[in-house]
């Protein structure tokens, strides 16, 4: 199994990020390549569903997760996310998405990813792909979910 985490500053209070944690955010997210389509989201409260199809020119796989625990209080707000039917190879997924308070207007997203494909090799393999896919967000969190404009 192979874990990693990516934080990034947004200058806005968690309260603002989470009213716009939607389907929308999620679509927006999503690199060019492979493309994307949402085919169900609930939204982030424990038992929610997420389904994307993952379109890869000559074929489609779909990604389905279970929103299996939430929380909310005045200095964090995080979902995690478990994949249950998952594409490469993917025998676990786990994606805790935390939005912690880092001063008064201000908060980071932080992403911590866990993922596991019984094969150590493969893991490495998928290492470089899966963190990019993540990485990929920030400057759109940034753009989407601060109230200054970061650029």
């Amino acid at each position: 199994m192979l874990s990693y985490s990516i934080s990034t500053p947004i200058q806005a209070p968690i309260g603002h990020v989470k009213e716009l944690f939607t389907a929308d955010l999620l679509l927006r997210l999503s690199p060019p390549f492979p493309r994307v389509s949402l085919k169900r989201f609930d939204g982030c409260l424990k038992d929610d569903t997420v389904i994307l199809e993952i379109n890869l020119v000559f074929t489609k796989v779909t990604w389905s997760s279970l929103i299996t625990e939430d929380k909310s209080t005045e200095d964090e707000w995080y979902f995690i996310d478990q994949g249950v039917k998952m594409p490469f190879g993917l025998h676990f997924w786990q994606h805790k998405h935390r939005v912690k308070r880092t001063s008064d207007g201000a908060c980071e997203i932080i992403d911590e990813i866990s993922f596991d494909t019984r094969i150590a090799f493969l893991n490495y393999l998928l290492f470089p792909f899966l963190w990019g896919m993540i990485f990929y967000r920030k400057p759109f969190y940034k753009k989407y979910l601060s109230l200054v404009n970061p650029l």
